[in-house]
């Protein structure tokens, strides 16, 4: 077996390819990687070492396995024989480069889904299943590849430190999943992102938006659709009351221009909630906060419990907090959060990073709804170090073994218990503003190779 990949991978005793990560087949199943692979017609058409299949799953893996360099993900799928050498990195590479980001994406489709039932804590209100999107930022490698295809951050100092990805998430709130996501550049709006998420959303979802997704044409769009809407807007927007309702809240009627306003045409009904609160310890306090509803009977929706169920959309940030921080805990390290340099592989890279991290939420939920106890009472990344820790130890010769494993594995889980949560306190503050030094510059990248040692460029002063 060659370095470079001019021999086939024997599959060992168990008929698997990639077998230490046999344990990811009770949430990801070999079908539905065959049904992603033919579905975007990735065919090897002659025998290699790396075919679409191993490295659909190394990918995979490598959204778990985020501590890893890739050479080690590989390494970590498979018990090596004696004698048995990994490919090399620029190998593995290629290989990703020929799978593409379509096989990744189509996966994607197929896997995830809702998981939360109406036994779920906090999963529903009324017959409305809680979801919610949310934009975030992802700073990637600094390539001119990547630089030309998501662009910097521009400000008074000068462009950003390096290309960003923003990605905009549809997350089941009572679960954590992230069910569809939108990726762009630093360019792309989170508006106009949200709008490629719009048939993904749940026939019987309740959606929790902020402020700066609300646009007419959105609401609109929208309630068209079955769905119940609850969305917070700007305090500015004008309003006519057409009937004060018993909670505090009226109806009243959104337009999509001042000239229909004064018309009164194409107005649609929804009911307004204005609200603040008077601790000065929360963001906020004593400013008007608004939320708009097609929700309008508030005998049956009344206000304040609205108040507090838009506040669950929180939970989506925490989903951002699990992937950026605790899934990736490179993010800690330095400040470029994904690895590869191009924007092919940036793509890839975050769709395995997604479908990791439903792995991992998929896993807490079977290991939560076992004992009737609330997903959000486990940790996610003692779960994620169980998980991870316990994938190599997978005995999946018979599926007896596998599920023996696999009930193991879920009562670890649900050892991973933490406290109920405490009130929530979120200044809008940053850690880190300025530093002293100058700022890196174009100039300042791709300079060319140095030609000399240090040591022939030393020269003695006396």
């Amino acid at each position: 077996m060659t370095e470079q990949g001019s021999s086939t991978l024997s599959a060992h005793e168990d008929g698997r390819l990639v077998e230490r990560l046999a344990g990811l087949e009770k949430v990801i199943t070999p079908a539905q990687i065959k049904q992603a692979l033919l579905a975007t017609e990735r065919i090897n058409p002659r025998a290699c070492k790396l075919t679409h299949e191993v490295m659909l799953w190394v990918v995979l893996a490598m959204g778990l396995l985020t501590n890893m360099p890739i050479r080690h993900v590989f390494k970590h799928s498979r018990r090596m024989r004696p004698g048995e050498k990994a490919p090399c990195r620029s190998s593995l590479c290629e290989a990703r480069q020929r799978l593409g980001v379509e096989p990744v994406q189509h996966l994607f489709g197929q896997v995830v889904r809702p998981l939360a039932t109406k036994e779920t804590p906090g999963a529903f209100y009324h017959e409305w299943r809680l979801v919610g999107m949310d934009g975030t930022l992802l700073d990637a490698p600094d390539s001119p590849a990547n630089a030309a295809a998501f662009h910097r951050a521009n400000g008074a100092r000068g462009p950003g430190a390096f290309p960003q990805v923003r990605k905009v998430s549809l997350v089941e709130v009572g679960t954590h999943v992230e069910l569809a996501l939108a990726m762009g550049g630093y360019q792309d709006g989170e508006q106009a992102l949200a709008q490629q998420l719009l048939d993904a959303i749940p026939a019987d979802a309740l959606v929790l938006e902020d402020r700066g997704f609300f646009s007419y044409s959105l609401w609109k769009t929208l309630s068209e659709r079955p769905l119940a809407l609850l969305f917070r807007i700007k305090s500015n927007m004008v309003f006519r009351a057409l009937q004060d309702l018993s909670d505090g809240s009226y109806l009243a009627k959104i337009y999509p221009s001042d000239k229909d306003r004064r018309k009164d045409q194409n107005g649609i009904l929804v009911r307004v909630i204005e609200y603040t609160h008077n601790d000065p310890q929360r963001v906020g306090c004593g400013e008007k906060h608004r939320l708009l509803t097609n929700l309008l009977d508030e005998q049956k929706y009344p206000a304040l419990t609205l108040i507090c169920l838009y506040h669950e959309r929180w939970e989506i940030e925490l989903v951002l907090d699990e992937q950026k921080t605790h899934q990736d805990p490179r993010r800690a390290e330095k400040p470029a959060h994904l690895r590869s340099e191009t924007p092919a592989g940036v793509r890839q890279e975050v769709l395995a990073l997604s479908l990791g991290h439903f792995v991992v939420r998929a896993l807490m939920h079977e290991a939560a709804s076992q004992i009737q106890l609330d997903s959000d009472r486990l940790s996610f990344t003692g779960c994620l170090h169980v998980l991870r820790r316990c994938l190599p130890e997978c005995d999946a010769r018979t599926p007896a073994s596998l599920e023996q494993w696999y009930q193991a594995l879920l009562w670890e889980m649900r050892d991973e218990q933490i406290e109920e949560r405490r009130h929530r306190i979120n200044p809008r503050v940053i850690k880190r503003k300025m530093s002293k030094w100058p700022k890196k510059r174009p100039q300042h990248r791709g300079l060319p190779r140095l030609m000399k040692s240090f040591a022939a460029t030393v020269f003695m002063l006396n």
